[in-house]
């Protein structure tokens, strides 16, 4: 039997079922903070990053290391890391 072509994946795609899971890690004491969104838009990132300043002491640095697509690099985003000294991005 030969290889078949069931359907190719479009601007429109929308995969039924699929979660973002945002994820920190405060590796002093093994807290995980952790949100769970339906789609990967900048404005949940921004949330996120909301969610972990308040839960991070105000006199400990935070590190961020994201992963490669653009929603960590949209230009609000940037702009919100920019104010916040203590939020190094690597």
């Amino acid at each position: 039997m030969g290889l078949v072509y069931v359907g190719g994946v479009t601007h429109e795609y929308i995969c039924l079922g699929t979660t973002i899971l945002f994820t920190a890690l405060d590796v002093s004491t093994g807290e995980v903070i952790t949100q769970c969104k339906p789609r990967h838009r900048y404005q949940d990132f921004l949330g996120f990053l909301c969610q972990i300043e308040k839960s991070v002491p105000e006199h400990l640095d935070i590190h961020l290391v994201a992963g490669n697509y653009f929603t960590h690099k949209h230009a609000k985003v940037r702009v919100w890391l920019a104010q916040r000294p203590r939020a190094a991005t690597g």
